[in-house]
């Protein structure tokens, strides 16, 4: 029998000084068996930090070889952002560089690591992807608060994230890291 997924339903306000971005989001997200809780939740601070119109978890999940777990459309249904998530090896960045405007990749892992792994390999455009780093310390003291219904502020300034979920309050920084093209 294959194990289902489990939906988590998301309240965030969210308040990005940085980028001028101030809504209030309601997430339906589904949590894949093979998924972690880290992973899942640095989708959604993607989301977050990418939010714009268009913007949508993948509808295969993140379980679909084929598409983004987080990805922007435009109304025509082209796509404008291509979100990874964790550690994308080169050939899938290659085939999402390809494939949309832009490509960014938000981790919660070592980001030195995944930089090893992608240097001086052959992608598509890979001077213009970001790879992002959440602390990973605010990633594992926020997993253990999230229920399958939680409410959570999301606030965003000076490339420092401020989390809050119940009564506590967490921050980390976002840091941005480029592919060493050179090697």
């Amino acid at each position: 029998m294959a194990l289902t997924s489990t939906v988590y339903n998301l309240d965030v306000s969210l308040a990005d000084a940085d980028r001028g971005v101030y809504d209030d989001l309601a997430l339906r997200v589904a949590l894949h068996p093979s998924e972690t809780l880290e992973f899942m939740l640095t989708r959604v601070l993607a989301y977050c930090l990418e939010y714009e119109e268009g913007i949508a978890f993948s509808k295969g999940g993140v379980s679909d070889p084929d598409e983004p777990p987080v990805r922007v459309v435009d109304p025509t249904g082209r796509v404008k952002t291509w979100i990874e998530i964790g550690t994308p090896d080169a050939d899938r960045l290659n085939k999402a560089a390809k494939a949309a405007d832009r490509v960014a990749v938000y981790t919660h892992k070592n980001p030195a690591i995944l930089l090893r792994q992608l240097a001086g390999r052959r992608i598509h455009r890979a001077a213009e992807i970001p790879i992002y780093a959440l602390d990973r310390a605010l990633i594992a003291d926020a997993v253990p608060l999230l229920d399958r219904r939680t409410s959570l502020s999301v606030s965003v300034s000076g490339g420092e994230i401020y989390l809050s979920v119940g009564s506590r309050s967490l921050s980390g920084p976002v840091t941005e890291h480029r592919i060493d093209i050179t090697i």
